[in-house]
């Protein structure tokens, strides 16, 4: 339980502001709700599925404390990557556009492609050489697919007037706290 509150709480955090919140909104433009909601949770289960197996023999082969700082280093550089901000690509604002016979389809294969090396994808990563596999996955899972369904419904009642730098700020100063605490643990 503490692995699926730590990971749902951490890549809740992480996807604030990100470019798949950007994609989701886009894409609930375009498409009806649930079906979007569908085509990232997929998407995203995938992903996060690869990522705590990779966490996990990456876990496996490091001591705990070496991962305690690797970690730590890694949420220093996830808060720089969120304080730096996110855009979506030419090609990513393409994809969200494009009409096609399946939503789900076209959602999945997008999040899929744009999620692969993103830093919700490292960051349960990360979290999966600290903790339980089954918790990771579906706490990062719930956390991704929470932001993106936040994003869309936010994003429909207040249109252009998110406060993304507020976002930005709440979210890098969490990814300090985090690897701060991490950098410490991995040290003492």
């Amino acid at each position: 339980m503490d692995a699926f509150l730590v990971s749902l709480g951490v890549i809740f955090v992480a996807e604030l502001g990100d470019k798949s919140q950007l994609m989701a909104l886009a894409f609930a433009t375009r498409y009806r709700t649930v079906p979007v909601l569908v085509g990232i949770t997929v998407a995203t289960a995938l992903v996060h599925g690869v990522s705590v197996v990779v966490g996990a023999v990456v876990g496996a082969q490091l001591p705990t404390d070496a991962i305690n700082v690797v970690a730590g280093l890694a949420f220093l550089g996830f808060a720089w990557w969120t304080w730096r901000g996110d855009e979506l690509s030419e090609d990513e604002e393409a994809r969200a556009g494009r009409t096609g016979r399946s939503t789900v389809l076209a959602v999945g294969t997008a999040f899929f492609l744009a999620e692969l090396g993103d830093k919700t994808m490292l960051a349960t990563i990360t979290l999966a050489t600290r903790d339980g596999l089954v918790g990771v996955w579906v706490g990062s899972t719930v956390g991704m697919v929470a932001a993106d369904a936040l994003a869309i419904v936010v994003g429909r009642a207040l249109g252009a007037r998110l406060p993304e730098r507020a976002i930005r700020i709440g979210a890098t100063v969490a990814f300090v706290l985090f690897g701060l605490l991490l950098l410490v643990e991995g040290l003492a």
